[in-house]
């Protein structure tokens, strides 16, 4: 029984070492740049042992996502301030920025390159980014039902644009330049502030015909 502990946990050890290697090498060189004998190289170990825990690179990147999005779930798992709509709101979206900063590798790859395999189609698709979006969205409408944005204001559309400008805000901070990090924290609070703003100032908002009420775009 000890025996088959220990194997356990030199093979759960073997394969957080890969995840490792592999999620730096590919937030570093880009995904396609990336071969399994790289990530070997990287640990010290042989490309042939590799396949042993993992078939394919496409499929260390998806244990990668699984683990960053399972992450991402528990950033954005904090419950809302009933007593303050709109804090609740800023706070949401805020704590998608502050994921990109504590966890800088993963956001990158789940939610910026494209060069990834197919979950740069269908990470929208999986539970946990939809079930985020999906109370986003919700926690817009109170927005609108409670008179804090303008009656007909298309929940979904909203959520869109909160969601473009803190994303925008977080990849200009994890590209560098011009900002530093505490002048780019400032901006991207700046910019979600005023996109709350601007919502709530009536802003005219073109809803494109694919947005569904759920706020994903076809």
């Amino acid at each position: 029984m000890a025996t088959r502990i220990r194997y356990s946990r030199d093979r759960d050890a073997m394969r957080r070492a890969i995840l490792d290697a592999a999620r730096r090498l590919f937030v570093r060189d880009g995904y396609s740049r990336v071969s399994m004998r790289r990530i070997a190289d990287r640990i010290d170990y042989s490309a042939a042992a590799l396949y042993l825990y993992f078939p394919a690179k496409a499929d260390i990147f998806f244990a990668l996502a699984q683990d960053g999005l399972e992450r991402f779930g528990a950033a954005m798992a904090a419950p809302g301030r009933e007593d303050d709509l709109l804090a609740s709101l800023e706070d949401r979206f805020w704590r998608y920025y502050e994921f990109s900063k504590k966890q800088p590798e993963y956001y990158w790859l789940m939610f910026v390159d494209r060069s990834v395999p197919r979950i740069a189609q269908d990470w929208d698709r999986l539970a946990v980014v939809s079930k985020t979006r999906d109370e986003g969205v919700e926690m817009v409408q109170r927005c609108i039902d409670a008179g804090l944005f303008p009656r007909g204001t298309s929940a979904a559309a909203a959520f869109h644009v909160l969601g473009t400008a803190i994303h925008g805000a977080a990849v200009h901070r994890l590209c560098g330049r011009p900002f530093t990090r505490r002048d780019a924290d400032l901006f991207a609070r700046n910019t979600l502030r005023t996109a709350i703003a601007g919502l709530r100032a009536g802003v005219a908002l073109d809803v494109p015909p694919g947005l569904k009420h759920g706020g994903r775009v076809e």
